[in-house]
């Protein structure tokens, strides 16, 4: 790696492979760089005994004609090239509060009506409650850029009204509060801090559409990677950035491996902010206030996952994904003890081709935990944690499968074998701060000036990734899109865009 490159993208995660597309199709000389032997960052799978498994991305959004994210699948050769399966229009999501059951549907007439039948009296509610959901996407990158602005920013009021006040403002049924906030997991958001807008968007995405993608969301990784190299770029694996090096002016190299350094014009960082600045030693380039606002930015809560495989043809395959809470409270998932872990989960199949197969090959079974429930191993490594961590995941995985077994009578015994990952998995794999689920923490209470932008203090370093825009497919795409228009230019990009589709 001796040639010096237009852009150095560090990290291979979906935030990074879109900015690596982006600038190479527009004739950028990139160099990916990610310090595992397999990219992707959430977007990886691993396989065991012949199963392969999704570690980030299990389903997502609005991907039909005209929907949001079917705008950029197109424009980044995506819609073509992996496999899609939809879920049921009728319920793409199952929300169990307490033992009860309730369902979201696709399309916003189907949604409310849906609801309307366990909550005969909310339907001025639930009305409410999309007409929010249209209005909030009006005012996101794609309609805006639709509409010319591509930079317009969210109303205020959408971003310092927090998740809790807005369900309050749409109606007083504390059960369809929660039931509404039932998709909790897909964002990680606090009652009283994540901003609704947060909730809004990634709600709307999957009423649009709600699909799984086919045999692994690596394909996703693979298709981009193979776009890249065709432009032109360039990926390299086990190459982790140790240092950034930092000139009077700007950034001039990275270290790779603790060694050797690679030069460029221009830098992108796709892992977490926190972790970038660690990797940048003292410069007037960064004032101290700058450091300790990154710094101090609070993360979304980690989780704890069991990657489930099955025995051949015993478990029937379910065509929604199944948000479990015990009791009726979906905000009091964060607060638990040792006796009452784990108080919510999510339970996901994985489709696989054929997808006709009435029967399920495996399933992943996500719950909140916090960093601190591992952070006695958090100077040990992946696979050399010792047997005291394995006797405690061992432990957590049969507590949440006990839990999985009562909205399943049975599904234990279909289980050939299971495989768990924790937070201290999340945060060796993503570089992300304690092993956070969705980064940094949108808090309605911040300033959106003092949010994460693309741009740093250091004139020719840029972030991107899910703490930049939002997180998610979409929200990382935007994200790409709005930290390489500080190279190509954002009215090109739009137009490439346009042209796509």
């Amino acid at each position: 790696m001796t040639t010096k490159y237009d852009v150095v993208i560090v990290g291979s995660g979906l935030g990074g492979l879109l900015c690596g597309y982006i600038l190479s199709k527009n004739g950028f000389k990139v160099a990916i760089l990610e310090k595992h032997h397999q990219p992707g960052g959430c977007l990886q799978t691993f396989t065991r005994r012949g199963t392969s498994f999704d570690t980030g991305m299990h389903y997502i959004g609005g991907v039909e004609d005209g929907q949001e994210l079917n705008l950029l699948l197109k424009y980044f050769g995506l819609y073509k090239t992996i496999d899609l399966h939809k879920l049921d229009e009728d319920g793409f999501d199952h929300i169990v509060l307490n033992g009860r059951n309730f369902k979201f549907a696709m399309g916003y007439d189907n949604f409310i009506e849906t609801l309307v039948r366990d909550f005969p009296t909310e339907r001025a509610s639930l009305e409410k409650y999309i007409w929010y959901l249209k209005d909030v996407v009006k005012h996101s990158f794609i309609s805006t850029m639709n509409n010319g602005n591509a930079t317009k920013l969210f109303p205020p009021e959408y971003i310092i009204t927090s998740i809790g006040e807005f369900l309050e403002s749409v109606t007083d049924n504390k059960t369809l509060q929660n039931v509404l906030a039932g998709n909790n997991p897909l964002y990680a958001g606090h009652r009283d801090k994540t901003s609704m807008y947060v909730h809004a968007l990634v709600s709307n995405t999957y009423i649009n559409s709600s699909y799984r993608i086919v045999d692994g969301s690596d394909t996703v990784t693979n298709n981009l990677i193979k776009s890249i190299k065709g432009f032109g770029g360039e990926l390299f694996l086990n190459s982790e950035v140790t240092k950034f090096i930092v000139g009077e002016h700007n950034l001039t190299a990275v270290e790779i491996n603790g060694k050797e350094l690679l030069e460029a014009n221009q830098f992108i960082s796709a892992i977490h902010p926190q972790a970038t600045l660690e990797r940048i030693g003292e410069t007037p380039l960064l004032r101290k206030a700058f450091r300790n606002r990154i710094k101090t930015l609070k993360n979304t809560i980690s989780n704890f996952t069991v990657y489930i495989k099955f025995k051949k043809n015993s478990f029937i395959y379910r065509n929604y994904n199944l948000f479990h809470y015990a009791s009726e409270n979906v905000w009091d998932s964060f607060e638990y003890g040792d006796s009452d872990w784990p108080k919510s989960f999510l339970m996901m199949n994985q489709a696989r081709s054929p997808v006709s197969n009435p029967y399920a090959d495996s399933a992943v079974v996500l719950a909140y935990m916090k960093y601190s429930d591992v952070e006695r191993w958090a100077n040990t490594t992946v696979e050399k944690r010792g047997q005291d961590y394995r006797d405690f995941k061992k432990y957590k995985a049969e507590k949440l499968l006990k839990e999985l077994e009562k909205a399943f009578p049975g599904i234990n015994d279909s289980i050939e074998s299971y495989y768990t990952s924790s937070p201290l998995t999340y945060r060796d794999y993503t570089a992300t701060t304690e092993g956070a689920m969705y980064g940094v923490l949108r808090d309605c209470s911040i300033s959106s000036q003092l949010l994460v932008t693309q741009k740093t203090k250091i004139p020719n370093l840029f972030f991107t990734g899910q703490n930049i825009n939002a997180h998610g497919m979409l929200g990382v795409a935007v994200g790409a899109i709005i930290t390489a228009s500080e190279l190509v230019g954002m009215d090109k990009i739009v137009k490439q865009i346009k042209s796509a589709n």
